[in-house]
């Protein structure tokens, strides 16, 4: 029996995988993902300096806008303190550097599960991974730190005002730590465009889906702002709104290149959007024929009213002539 050639039906060269081969594979993923980060994390410590002034920078304008006194300084207590915090801002860089070689190698490992057009979609698939996750932390850097900084700074001068003397000490390790967490967590939310918008390319979503799951989506970013973000409603705020932003605009990337609905999905969300419009209406008309009974029945009652004054009138000339 002679094999059909592959077609567009099912993925390419398919065979079965034992599990020990899926986990093999994933050994070599890893490790090459791991080796790309260490020689990352070599070249960001050569320029260490640099990068932890371009970090730095945000604190010190924000500083500045609230006026405080003196010139903002990073503290360390220990003395392998300093060490321990350059390794972590190398950990930091090299996490942006090698962002192309990990995206490839997490590309490869579920590439033989595509089909032959979805494969082809691999080098898009990591350049724009890798500007989505250096564009979000650039986001991060330019957008959310400033406005966190100063909203932070902002509570020595409202403190000052009652007579309560906050002066800031800033360790460099916690500090590294709060760019840390902001960093990844833009670059991470900032992947959801092109997940959602790879998704509808292969078929498991499309912009209909998104556009119903878009209510509680919000909610749902309001969860993942605050717990992504640092404990202040500020960096909470900073973050959700781009994550809703970027999630809407995902349904529109769907509905651009994101395989269609059905016919079936289309005639049930119609169905769904008349029964709400019909709902709407019919409250509506419920609440134009309560305020018209109301204001009916507010007539009736000053009309009462003004016939039991005019009764009281009357009986008090009737009275009177008496």
């Amino acid at each position: 029996m002679s094999e059909e050639p592959a077609t567009e039906q099912g993925p390419e060269d398919d065979k079965m995988m034992s599990l020990w081969e899926h986990l093999d594979e994933l050994r070599v993923r890893l490790t090459r993902a791991a080796a790309a980060y260490i020689a990352a994390m070599f070249a960001a410590w050569a320029v260490k300096d640099p990068i932890l002034a371009w970090l730095w920078k945000p604190f010190v304008d924000s500083w500045k806008a609230e006026k405080l006194a003196g010139e903002p300084k990073l503290h360390f207590a220990a003395p392998g303190d300093a060490f321990l915090a350059y390794f972590k801002l190398s950990m930091i860089a090299g996490l942006g550097l090698a962002a192309p070689v990990m995206f490839y190698q997490l590309w490869s490992f579920i590439a033989p599960g595509l089909y032959r057009k979805e494969r082809g979609y691999a080098i898009g698939f990591v350049m724009l991974s890798s500007l989505f996750f250096v564009g979000g932390g650039l986001f991060g850097w330019r957008m959310a730190f400033p406005i966190s900084f100063q909203y932070f700074l902002g509570l020595t001068a409202d403190a000052g005002k009652a007579g309560i003397t906050l002066e800031p000490t800033v360790m460099v390790g916690d500090y590294l730590d709060f760019v840390a967490q902001m960093l990844l967590a833009f670059g991470v939310i900032f992947e959801l465009p092109l997940l959602l918008t790879f998704l509808s390319m292969i078929g498991l979503v499309n912009y209909l889906q998104l556009f119903r799951f878009g209510r509680w989506f919000i909610m749902i970013a309001a969860i993942v702002g605050a717990v992504l973000s640092p404990p202040d409603t500020t960096s909470m705020i900073v973050m959700t709104i781009p994550l809703i932003v970027l999630y809407f605009l995902s349904i529109g990337l769907a509905y651009l290149f994101g395989q269609k609905p059905s016919e079936a999905e289309l005639l049930r969300f119609r169905e769904e959007r008349a029964a709400k419009k019909q709902d709407a209406e019919k409250r509506r008309q419920q609440r134009a024929e309560q305020e018209r009974l109301d204001r009916e029945l507010e007539r009736a009652e000053r009309a009462r009213e003004q016939e039991e004054k005019q009764a009281r009138r009357d009986q008090a000339r009737a009275d009177k002539q008496k």
